[in-house]
């Protein structure tokens, strides 16, 4: 076979061993399926005393089905096709008459894990890069595999369906403690524990009643809960893949072939085709940190402010050692203290929280300077200030180290002229919150240094972020398009338009904060200040104006448009929704999309609608926002 290779060992144990030919990742293509088919027809005729399941790639098991094939769902036919393809193989393969047992290293994921659960036992390996899930409601599509029917009741309907509506992955110790695998072991030990698990006759573990129970007579109450939880973050006519998912568990059994018209449905729906491009684009952004070997061990932050202070949290968080610089060291600790809650809710383990804390280095001396292998600028927009710390910073640098500004308003160009080699300052522009904002501007000047933007690039992905590269202009690209858009909604607040009416309207649009909202969390000053930068010299709104010159600054004072004194805004009742009043207020953020787009700010459509999307939120079912213009969206 292409694909797999089945050894047989003494003692009877069968070790089918999966190494996609030509792929770095494992996938089941259509191909690797028919194999799995045919090593099945050979066991049938001479069973082994059980059967392993492993994969040869180190990336990890199986990363689900293959995405491309997706692609080529044109007609409802071949979408049912898929799914019976997956259904019928991996309910033959959970009915053989001997053990088999899934041996899980590093990620498995969707169709991955469809096949894990249809083995009778499920090992998982306790490393950073283990993760389980099916995450298939990210792409717009449900899994169709199994994993609707085997999944709750090997975990339980809630907690079952809470994996499969969000989407979200677990590592090896969560999915023992969940129920999900049936042991996890460190990689020393894994072979010997999966030939002892796979004979051992060992019971699964069973599901408490009440678990029992709401899988069974009371699963119209788990139905509803869930419905009403999806119904807080996604709209059916938006993303009907979630409701699909409770439909098909709740009244088929997990089984989609019994429901061929949601099958019809889902396939042939916009949100799916155009999440499968935000996933192709996600992938694009990926692999402009894949060139070149740069790797840094050690980052120095000049800055420990709300952006700063996040920035260093988040490399520490992520394995890397970091120097945290500021005047004084009385500056430095509120971000340290913010560090800590970060690591406590990420890693959740205090060890592991405890190391990330111990990585993260108060510096006020700036001695990190000359060990590090990126240095971040991040103080305060003001060019003389920056000048100065640039000219102290140069000369300390070691060779090939990475010197970036966080800038978000000022031209690289200007903050270049005191450098002697000006050619290696490059951007690298975070978001706030920089712990949930995915993407990052890796900003070039001109003449920029292409060892030194690769490099960037390369750290950004090292720190799990999205690194999108921008020329260097005035907001780039994201603040540079999220400029218009606020504009617009606080000129319709100026216009009589309640704030908590605007809001309302672009959240039924699909975007995940309102406008209004969203001035309210970055700041009203801060808005402010970049309106008279990037709005074109237009006057500002005077709903804007007035509040700052009260002190209303948003969240951070407890008041912008909104209270904030609960830290969550306090909106009335929105009124009726003006119509067109979403496509009004969207059009703007698009038109800047496509001006940047022509200028050269962004190389292309797509990489702005991937910055767009990952950098703002902007409805990713619509496939960002010149996809949605191109493909017929509404009136913009």
């Amino acid at each position: 076979m292409k694909h797999w290779t089945l050894e047989h060992e003494q003692g009877g144990i069968a070790v089918a061993t999966l190494d996609r030919a030509g792929e770095s990742a494992n996938a089941l293509s259509a191909e690797v399926m028919a194999e799995l088919g045919e090593l099945l027809d050979g066991l049938d005729r001479q069973p082994p005393k059980g059967l392993i399941f492993r994969s040869a790639k180190p990336a990890g098991f199986i990363a689900g089905a293959d995405i491309d094939e997706f692609s080529q769902l044109d007609t409802p036919a071949r979408g049912r096709a898929l799914v019976a393809r997956g259904w019928e193989l991996f309910n033959r393969l959970a009915a053989v008459p001997y053990p088999t047992l899934a041996l899980v290293r590093g990620h498995c994921l969707g169709g991955g894990l469809e096949l894990a659960l249809a083995c009778r036992y499920l090992l998982a390996v306790d490393e950073p890069g283990t993760r389980l899930g099916l995450p298939e409601v990210m792409l717009g599509i449900f899994p169709g595999w199994g994993g609707m029917l085997r999944l709750p009741q090997r975990v339980g309907p809630g907690a079952a369906l809470d994996l499969m509506l969000t989407g979200r992955t677990v590592d090896a110790k969560r999915a023992r403690k969940m129920g999900l695998a049936d042991d996890c072991v460190p990689p020393r030990v894994m072979d010997a524990a999966a030939r002892q698990l796979l004979l051992s006759g060992q019971p699964r573990r069973p599901l408490p009643l009440l678990q029992r129970l709401l899988g069974g007579p009371l699963k119209g109450v788990v139905a509803r809960s869930a419905r009403q939880q999806v119904a807080k973050k996604a709209r059916p006519e938006h993303y009907p893949a979630p409701y699909a998912i409770i439909e098909l568990w709740q009244k088929h059994g997990g089984n989609a072939l019994a429901a061929p018209e949601i099958v019809d449905r889902i396939i042939a729906s916009p949100t799916a085709r155009n999440l499968l491009r935000v996933f192709r684009l996600q992938e694009r952004l990926k692999g402009f940190g894949k060139d070149g070997d740069f790797t840094a061990k050690h980052v120095h932050v000049i800055g420990a402010g709300v952006m700063g202070g996040d920035i260093a949290a988040w490399c520490a968080l992520r394995g890397l050692r970091v120097t945290l610089q500021d005047q004084e060291i009385g500056r430095i600790a509120p971000a340290i203290q913010r560090a800590a809650k970060l690591f406590a809710r990420k890693l959740r383990d205090p060890l592991l929280a405890r190391a990330a804390f111990d990585r993260l280095i108060p510096d006020p001396e700036g001695q990190g300077v000359a060990h590090a292998d990126v240095v971040i600028e991040a103080i305060f927009e003001n060019i003389d200030a920056k000048h100065a710390l640039f000219r102290q910073l140069e000369p300390r640098l070691k060779p090939g180290a990475v010197l970036a500004s966080n800038t978000s308003s000022l031209k690289l160009e200007d903050l270049r002229t005191v450098l002697q080699r000006p050619e290696r300052l490059v951007g690298i522009h975070f978001f706030n919150p920089v712990a949930m904002m995915p993407l990052v501007e890796v900003v070039a000047a001109e003449g920029a240094d292409p060892a030194a933007l690769q490099a960037a690039c390369a750290f950004v992905r090292q720190i799990d972020k999205l690194p999108l590269p921008v020329r260097s202009a005035p907001g780039f690209l994201v603040n540079a398009v999220l400029a218009p858009y606020m504009l617009a909604a606080l000129r319709a607040v100026d216009d009589g338009i309640a704030p908590e009416t605007v809001d309302a309207a672009l959240l039924a649009f699909g975007m995940p904060m309102g406008p209004v909202e969203l001035v309210d969390t970055v700041g009203l000053d801060v808005a402010l200040a970049a309106g008279k930068q990037l709005a074109d010299g237009a006057e500002a709104p005077r709903c804007l104006a007035e509040r700052v010159a009260a002190g209303q600054l948003g969240k951070k004072s407890g008041r912008g448009f909104y209270d904030w004194s609960s830290g969550k805004p306090a909106k009335a009742a929105a009124g009726a929704v003006p119509a067109g009043l979403a496509e009004k207020l969207v059009r703007p953020l698009v038109d800047r999309t496509q001006a940047l787009v022509d200028a050269g700010i962004v190389a292309d459509a797509d990489l702005a609608d991937a910055g767009v999307i990952f950098g703002t939120g902007f409805a990713p079912f619509t496939g960002g926002p010149l996809n949605h213009r191109r493909t017929g969206g509404r009136a913009i």
